[in-house]
């Protein structure tokens, strides 16, 4: 059991099980009722994505002192009591059953999914 950190919207991998779209917003121009077969998700959890706020200062990350500074500041916004008990669920939920999450962008080194990585091994997920 395990969980696969993805790219949305790429071919589904074998066990990949439950896509989650950790995303702020659904993807544009894709109706709701094909998000699924279009492999962006089965259940939108904006849940664990960066604030609004956060991601209009951030946007674009231009260079590694930019990026250092979004990671801190959605590391601080993962603090909270909800995030907190959030990414819990899915380590937990990890050594149960396959699943994954994503984010849209293209470069998981600069995207939230790998900080989300990170602080789902911290919490001892099973990652793949």
């Amino acid at each position: 059991m395990t969980i696969r950190i993805i790219r949305l919207g790429s071919p589904r991998g074998q066990d990949e099980g439950l896509r989650i779209g950790t995303v702020r917003r659904p993807p544009r121009g894709v109706k709701k009722s094909d998000y699924a077969s279009k492999n962006f998700y089965d259940v939108w959890f904006p849940n664990l994505a960066p604030s609004e706020a956060l991601l209009k200062e951030a946007s674009p990350l231009r260079d590694e002192t930019s990026w250092k500074t979004f990671k801190r500041r959605f590391i601080a916004e993962m603090k909270s009591s909800e995030a907190k008990r959030d990414l819990d669920l899915l380590a937990a939920l990890s050594h149960q059953t396959h699943f994954s999450i994503g984010c849209y962008c293209e470069d998981e080194s600069r995207c939230h999914r790998s900080i989300l990585r990170e602080l789902l091994e911290k919490r001892g997920a099973k990652i793949a």
